[in-house]
């Protein structure tokens, strides 16, 4: 992307906006307001915002529920298996097979059964490896599963640290770890994208290098789905898991999803926490008191799903089937570099930027740090909230700035790096 195409004047905006074909795909949102009209929203890496057609969703089910009662489990669009419709468009956005996704409970409950199964410490393999300054749900997860196994999380915790120059994550420190450390560590947790910084992680270099000292891996992919391009099957992860509120609009505490590879699809002594709704579909309601799998990730299943909290998941996969994540890569590759430019151009002095500059290593995401230490974080959000703009901040004094390709403008990056330097005020 060169930088000769942007200008630091509104007209710029104006026209890239005009030439942009996803366009129309802003109108299939709720655009927020903040009190005083139409906000300009960069919040979506927190939450997404809510397709139109969720109501019309949660209605059809609401009046299933209310025509039907517990018949509307049965039938060709039933709730016995409303889950399974969400397999193929979230096996499309993380490059992976229907079989090897499932649509269920939330992001840290599917980690914690992820561990239960992939986690399983000895003698000598008793570690799990996190990036430092992992979010702290990730780490409370780790650290509750090393006490769960009796283990002490200041013995069997090892934390990747990013590179001093640059302060980001590198294969090549993961690999130094394990070439140490790699005959004691069991499991290897990463994200998919960094969720402070905005940096992307390749998932198969991260995978061979974890898999070459014979540690199992898994991905939190909560800041990567829907916003980067995925290939997680390919990779050869062992687990992923991921929420849906972020880049995929499933409102708030929306129901998660979990990927589980092929290769442990049947693996029959691969322990678990069972629950009735990942045993065998045939023999579910014969109440069996043996538990017997689901091939798969739905194996992993407790409960039966939260219909009314999975119908919005179902109008936002449609909008990015109907997008095609290529396209919206393409729109995000130019949304972040114009961001980077307007605030380079603009703020250089007062502000850097902690994100990669190179597309491929970061997704939708930027994250700015302000370099003033006498800058007050709340007064800059309460005078970007008064100018309009809602965004995401991080003590002390990280701003993150995430425009979606599915429904942000290059009006609103203007707009907002705009609102930022009023608020910064004049400089020194």
């Amino acid at each position: 992307m060169v930088s000769t195409e942007f200008s630091t004047d509104l007209s710029c905006a104006r026209k890239l906006d005009a030439d942009d074909e996803l366009a129309g795909f802003r109108r299939r949102f709720q655009q927020p307001g903040n009190g005083q009209g139409r906000a300009v929203y960069l919040c979506g890496h927190s939450l997404g915002l809510m397709p139109r057609r969720v109501r019309t969703l949660i209605g059809k089910e609401l009046d299933r529920w209310a025509e039907c009662a517990v018949e509307g489990h049965f039938g060709a669009d039933g709730w016995l298996g409303y889950h399974e419709r969400f397999s193929e468009p979230l096996a499309a956005l993380v490059g992976a097979q229907p079989g090897e996704v499932v649509a269920m409970n939330t992001l840290t409950a599917n980690l914690h059964l992820m561990l239960v199964s992939f986690f399983r410490p000895g003698p000598e393999r008793h570690k799990i490896v996190i990036e430092r300054g992992a979010f702290p749900s990730d780490r409370y997860a780790v650290q509750s599963q090393l006490g769960f196994h009796g283990l002490d999380p200041a013995n069997s915790m090892l934390e990747l640290a990013p590179a001093p120059d640059t302060g980001l994550l590198d294969p090549e420190r993961l690999e130094r770890l394990l070439e140490t450390e790699g005959g004691r560590v069991a499991l290897v947790l990463l994200p998919g994208v960094q969720f402070l910084t905005g940096q992307a992680l390749d998932l198969r270099t991260y995978t061979d290098i974890a898999h070459r000292f014979g540690c199992r891996i898994g991905f939190d992919l909560a800041h990567a789905i829907g916003n980067l391009p995925l290939s997680v099957h390919d990779s050869g992860a062992d687990f992923a898991v991921w929420c849906s509120y972020k880049y995929l609009n499933g409102g708030p505490g929306a129901v998660a999803g979990c990927f589980v590879h092929e290769r442990w699809a049947e693996a029959g002594d691969l322990p678990r926490f069972a629950g009735w709704w990942g045993h065998d579909k045939q023999s579910r309601f014969r109440l069996a008191p043996e538990f017997s799998a689901i091939p798969g990730a739905e194996g992993w299943q407790l409960s039966n799903p939260p219909v009314l909290s999975l119908a919005p998941l179902a109008a936002s996969l449609d909008i990015f089937a109907a997008a095609g994540m290529d396209r919206l890569r393409r729109k995000s590759e130019r949304l972040t570099a114009y961001l980077e430019y307007l605030l380079q151009g603009m703020l250089r002095e007062r502000i850097e930027i902690l994100t990669p500059p190179g597309v491929a290593d970061r997704g939708c995401q930027l994250s700015v740090r302000l370099k003033d230490p006498a800058v007050s974080m709340d007064a800059i959000q309460q005078r970007l909230r008064r100018s309009g703009v809602i965004a995401d901040w991080r003590p002390p004094d990280i701003v993150r700035l995430a425009p979606v390709p599915l429904y942000n403008r290059y009006c609103d990056v203007f707009e907002t790096v705009r609102a930022l330097e009023r608020a910064l005020g004049p400089g020194r």
